[in-house]
């Protein structure tokens, strides 16, 4: 399924701004991470109705693509909330 151009566009802002806030990241670094990130690819594209999914659990996944790809910077980040 297809969700509606708009309203998957309002759903980046939102998982970027939490995925910023919650990695202490600014908020253009986080956009570009974004972009060029799997879960951005798997949402933009309708796998699995990923945009379904809350915002929240959208976040939290970029942040462990972000992890993933970036284990050198981990310790220089102070997240405000840890993963369940």
């Amino acid at each position: 399924m297809q969700a509606d151009k708009n309203i998957l566009q309002m759903k980046y802002a939102r998982i970027v701004r939490l995925f910023a806030e919650q990695l202490n990241m600014p908020y253009e670094e986080a956009l570009g991470f974004f972009y060029d990130s799997g879960t951005y690819q798997l949402i933009s594209n309708g796998i699995a109705d990923l945009h379904c999914l809350s915002d929240e659990y959208l976040a939290d996944e970029l942040i462990l693509e972000w992890e993933t790809a970036n284990p050198q910077l981990l310790a220089g980040r102070n997240r405000h909330n840890a993963l369940s």
